[in-house]
């Protein structure tokens, strides 16, 4: 070990400071638990990586009932249903109506932007920019993290408990033992050609649009801002399609269900690969996973961002546990009520999925079930409620 590392301790050591880890520092400092919080990536980088835009209910509560930011009722946008488009029409699912819900149009960026701020404003312990991140010692009574600083300074920090919040690709996951893990996984035939266009919105909700050329999804960002995609093949290549090209494939698909695209510059494009992933359990000695590090959905129900913070809203009550007792069995239950959540998500972003995208080798046959399950979900109060419910969130304990 060098001798020029700089040591120290805390009671949480948090890889990854993303809304996941970000959030978790929040409330375990709510709580009275110190924590530090690192990320390779950063800030900056972190704040331009668009994703998600899509929260919860109590995703939204959680940002501002724990005095996160309230931004996010000033700034974001409610919507109280979505549309399904298919067979050459449009219906709507009115999640108030049905579950008395609703969710919140507010970008990715803006809920990390606000949970950064709010570490700041707090004097918590977050660092950007680091390099050479490891745990180790995860059976130990005092596991590792260790990392250089942005201005080049090793680490070494003991923590009572160590949390991988470290996205998809997390180190911390690998660092749990083949023997003491599970991996489940599927890749799926299909990618989302996403798109940000300058443009005023095209609808006041989301549209899910089936047709035979490929799914496509209309969302919004801001008043001049909006964010599409439209189902494609995963080796395309984004830098291919000109402006025109992509806006005739988006109309041709949802012109099939009576709608029409406000257009408008494109300023960002990417495709976005599918895949669900599940590893259990969510612990490791003194080790647990939160968010990305330990499980990924397709992004067709919008659960991927409220999973994270579903994770780490159980999480901090458990290490608050874990912590005042000193023991791990809290990590346990919070594996274990976790996953309850992540089951239930895979299930419901595959069933959107293989019900809304067309798989390569379609028939007209595969094409007219799927319009059949639409129309079986659309036209039952009981299907339209599942959906609604579902998409909305499912509160613990209902």
């Amino acid at each position: 070990m060098s001798s020029s590392r700089v040591h120290s301790r805390t009671q949480i050591g948090i890889v990854g400071a993303g809304p996941a880890g970000l959030m978790l520092s929040h409330l375990l400092a709510r709580a009275g638990i110190d924590s530090v919080a690192v990320d390779l990536r950063s800030r900056r980088e972190i704040e331009e990586t668009h994703r998600a835009g899509i929260l919860e209910q109590d995703s939204v509560d959680l940002l501002a009932g724990t005095g996160v930011c309230d931004r996010v009722h000033r700034d974001g946008y409610r919507h109280d249903g979505i549309e399904l488009a298919f067979g050459g029409g449009a219906h709507r699912i009115d999640f108030q109506g049905l579950v008395g819900a609703s969710t919140q149009l507010y970008p990715q960026t803006d809920v990390f932007i606000d949970l950064a701020d709010a570490r700041e404003r707090d004097g918590g312990d977050v660092r950007f920019g680091v390099t050479d991140v490891s745990v180790d010692g995860l059976t130990s009574d005092a596991p590792a993290m260790r990392f250089t600083d942005a201005d080049g300074t090793a680490h070494e920090i003991r923590a009572d408990f160590l949390v991988g919040a470290d996205g998809s690709r997390s180190l911390c996951r690998r660092e749990v033992p083949q023997a003491r893990r599970t991996q489940y996984f599927r890749e799926y035939p299909f990618a989302w050609f996403g798109i940000l266009a300058e443009a005023p919105p095209s609808a006041p909700e989301l549209i899910y649009n089936h047709s035979p050329r490929g799914f496509a999804l209309i969302s919004q960002r801001t008043e001049t801002l909006q964010r599409m995609y439209f189902q494609c093949d995963p080796a395309e290549d984004a830098a291919a399609w000109s402006d025109d090209r992509i806006w005739d494939e988006l109309q041709s698909r949802v012109g099939a269900n009576g709608h029409t695209l406000k257009e408008g510059p494109i300023t960002s494009r990417t495709v976005l690969p599918f895949r669900s992933f599940v590893q259990e359990p969510m612990h490791h000695g003194r080790l647990v996973l939160a968010g990305d590090a330990a499980h990924t959905v397709p992004p067709t129900g919008a659960k991927g961002l409220n999973l994270a913070l579903a994770d780490v809203r159980v999480l901090a009550e458990e290490l608050e546990r874990a912590v005042a007792s000193g023991d791990t069995a809290p990590l346990e239950t919070y594996s274990e009520r976790a996953l309850g959540r992540v089951w239930k998500a895979q299930h419901f972003s595959y069933w959107m999925t293989t019900m809304l995208h067309t798989l390569p080798g379609a028939t007209p046959f595969d094409i007219r079930r799927q319009e059949g399950e639409l129309a079986s979900v659309t036209g039952s109060t009981a299907g339209s409620t599942y959906l609604a419910e579902a998409y909305t969130g499912w509160p613990e304990g209902r």
